[in-house]
């Protein structure tokens, strides 16, 4: 941040005004700051330009009601939305969110009057910063605003024969058709933003936006695109700017020439961009008997896009590439993605070189970065590695020496995968669900990708050069930004404890809680069925990994140290640590381009800002997690659309007081079976047992359960499936006997929107 020095005695610093900003539990305008540090005159002059300035730096920001506030952060009062009320906890958004980041939730503390707020209320509250996050004081609760909701218009008859328009929900929580009042230009079967006016049956929906034809091939990712709001269109300054990059000098100066070496890349066969390559010798060092040498060349992505310009700035907006079935929403234009920075064979490109000596028990003894220009030999699917090392045979259009050079990363990865079994880290083998497409944008099939050796020798270099740039810039006393896994909380861990009683599996929480803990109970279960739940239980159970510059270790790598270094064309997190790489060990290139900013490392600003942009870039990566998740889940379902009233097997994965969930073998995408088809029984959850037992006994219905259901619905809208045990049961929800107890015991699944009975229309048309 620029300490922007006062153009008069009496103005005071930019630093200063933002202590003052910060410390304040008040809003804080131009007539609080001038009155603050006493200014009269031309001084007061002097501020306003100098607080334009500030906000066009992004120094502050301006919210609304002309009250400053520190970039990034939340005004001292504002307006939120109630967002969720989970358990006792009452959770907040800003109602208006202008940041790069997705909005902060703010925990309202409703001081004993539970039960007031509901979700979609607005409330003028107080904010502070506690720990890590921030909570809301209410101050009070302001009118109902136009809700707004992501949808797809379909057409169906209404009463009297007559057809009649709704807004169907991108929401797979939402439970109701919206009748529309006004589509305006839009279509039917177009995706649209549109604005809920009215309350109750009243609901209307009014198209504010056309976004697109979802169902075109190749974009059911639009959905999720324009849920999350992820910028997916490069603005004209962004083009511009990337052109003038990639068209930057690239010669051996400043940089350790690698192209005499067979390095390669291996990657999954539909790869669009190769970010990281490898090569591995043995090494004929004598102190080194039975060691190699090993070479982990990643894009120079931080030469091409430069500290504060526009390229840098639509970087750090989007924090991450999207990837998605039909697409991939790249963080870089495809002129440096898929151009210039991307790794090819037979092409110089520039490179980040991180240079690993690894002893025979496979331990790396020593690391060294360099700048680097390379020309790699061979771009290879994860597949076509495979099958060459173990036939032993290259491919026809191979050079010579790329055989040998597998050969030697196998041999070195032998001791890696030695090292790794003896730090223990998590070993949870989860199936990944992938979605391929025909060349019209079909779904030709949906299946679970196959893990393969050649996948896992990739990751155990990058992981060795992930622990390498870690290590290095601590030896330097430089800024790191971590990648962070911490231990599993106590709370969690007790509810893990809980659901394994329940397998009559015990689980002690006194002991020193390590991955090798989680693996032992993985090999416990190896020969059960309940494998999967087993580990799903186990995920449930550990903390979110995210990034910062204060380092509690990666718990599921079992590592000490460890940052993203391998993929910078996608991450920001590892532009950051090529920036800091650059500063710490001088590796600038020389020369000064025209029209793009001169210097490549990470700069002072930056260095000192690494907690803000942590924070906001792992909040980008949970968005873009959640929208690619979807997405299959979409596919899925519209690959099941065709199979409804068919019999599929199925795996129970939750049950709730309303019913239980199932995912379909194989495929994946979770579907509700509702309590209202399981018959006249009455039915209540179990929470500790995660089961859904009737009234007598007679029927369980249990977590990780397998049985066979009936497809009755499959909406590529949402991604929600419906189910049905394959022969109902005789009565149904609406016959069973009066409750003698109440809503207490049978659970909330009695409840709608705002305690209104769930067989009550509410908004619009029950689905």
């Amino acid at each position: 941040m620029k300490n922007r020095p006062s153009s008069s005695p009496g103005l005071p610093s930019s630093q200063q005004i933002i202590d003052f900003i910060t410390a304040s539990d008040q809003p804080v305008g131009k007539r609080e700051i001038a009155k603050h540090f006493a200014l009269h005159g031309n001084d007061k002059i002097a501020l306003k330009a100098l607080l334009k300035d500030m906000t066009d730096e992004g120094l502050v920001d301006l919210a609304p009601g002309r009250a400053f506030h520190k970039h990034g952060g939340l005004p001292r009062v504002t307006v939120l939305r109630v967002a969720a009320i989970e358990g006792s906890s009452v959770w907040a958004v800003p109602d208006r969110w202008e940041g790069t980041a997705p909005p902060p939730r703010l925990r309202v503390m409703e001081q004993g009057r539970r039960g007031a707020l509901g979700v979609g209320d607005r409330i003028l509250a107080r904010t502070e910063e506690r720990g890590s996050g921030h909570v809301a004081h209410p101050m009070k609760r302001l009118a109902a605003s136009a809700e707004t909701v992501i949808g797809v218009l379909v057409e169906e008859m209404g009463p009297g024969g007559k057809p009649m328009v709704w807004l169907r929900s991108a929401d797979k929580r939402a439970r109701f058709d919206f009748a529309v009042a006004d589509k305006g230009d839009a279509g039917i079967d177009d995706l649209v933003r549109a604005e809920l006016t009215g309350r109750g049956p009243a609901t209307r929906a009014k198209v504010i936006d056309r976004i697109g034809d979802p169902f075109a091939p190749k974009s059911l990712s639009m959905i999720a695109i324009a849920r999350h709001d992820i910028p997916h269109v490069f603005g004209d300054e962004v083009i511009e700017e990337a052109e003038r990059a990639a068209k930057l000098p690239l010669t051996p100066d400043g940089r350790e020439d690698l192209r005499d070496v067979p390095i390669v890349a291996i990657d999954p066969i539909d790869a669009r961009d190769h970010d990281d390559a490898v090569w591995a010798a043995r090494d004929d060092d004598p102190a080194n008997k039975g060691g190699f040498r090993a070479i982990v060349a990643i894009a120079d992505v931080s030469y091409y896009v430069r500290p504060d310009g526009a390229l840098d700035r639509e970087a750090r907006r989007r924090g991450n590439s999207v990837y998605f079935p039909d697409r991939v929403v790249p963080m870089l234009p495809e002129t440096l993605s898929a151009g210039v920075c991307s790794l090819k064979a037979g092409q110089d490109r520039a490179a980040m070189a991180c240079h690993l000596v690894i002893d025979r028990h496979g331990k790396v003894t020593s690391w060294r970065f360099a700048r680097a220009l390379v020309r790699l030999r061979a771009n290879i699917a994860y597949e076509h590695a495979q099958a060459a090392y173990d036939a032993e045979e290259a491919r026809d259009d191979w050079d010579a020496d790329v055989l040998a050079t597998l050969r030697n990363l196998w041999a070195c990865w032998a001791l890696l995968a030695k090292a790794r079994a003896a730090r223990a880290p998590l070993d949870l083998d989860l199936p990944e669900r992938q979605v391929i497409l025909d060349e019209q944008g079909g779904i030709a099939e949906i299946r679970v990708r196959e893990r393969l050796d050649s996948m896992r020798l990739i990751e155990d270099y990058m992981i060795a050069a992930n622990v390498a740039a870690a290590k290095a810039l601590e030896a330097k006393k430089s800024p790191v930004m971590y990648r962070i896994h911490e231990p599993p909380s106590r709370e969690k861990l007790v509810s893990l404890k809980d659901y394994l009683e329940t397998f009559e599996q015990s689980f002690a929480l006194g002991q020193v809680i390590t991955p090798a803990v989680f693996n032992r109970l993985i090999d416990g279960f190896s020969e059960d069925d309940r494998l999967p739940e087993i580990m799903q239980a186990i995920l449930r159970s550990q903390t979110q990994a995210y990034y910062g510059p204060a380092n509690a270790g990666h718990f599921g790598l079992a590592l000490g140290s460890y940052a993203h270094f391998t993929s910078p064309i996608r991450r920001y997190a590892d532009l950051i640590v090529h920036r800091a790489l650059v500063d710490s060990y001088k590796l600038e290139v020389p020369g000064k381009p025209k029209n793009l900013p001169a210097r490549t490392g990470l700069g002072e600003a930056d260095a000192k800002g690494l907690s803000r942009i942590g924070e906001a870039i792992s909040a980008l990566e949970r968005r873009a997690m959640e929208a690619e998740r979807e997405t299959v889940d979409r596919y899925v379902a519209a690959y099941l659309a065709t199979k409804t009233g068919e019999i599929v097997a199925a795996r129970i994965t939750g049950v709730q007081p309303f019913g239980f969930f199932a995912t379909v073998d194989g495929l994946g995408g979770d579907g509700l079976v509702p309590v209202s088809t399981l018959g006249s029984e009455r039915f209540f959850c179990d929470e500790a047992a995660r089961t859904l037992d009737s009234e007598h006994g007679r029927v369980s219905y249990g977590v990780g359960q397998r049985i066979d259901l009936r497809l009755m619905e499959a909406n590529p809208v949402s991604g929600a499936l419906r189910f049905e045990l394959p022969d109902a049961p005789e009565g149904g929800f609406g016959n069973r006997p009066p409750r003698r107890d109440g809503v207490k015991k049978a659970g909330k699944h009695m409840a709608g929107k705002r305690g209104r009975p769930a067989n009550i229309k509410h908004k619009g048309r029950k689905r």
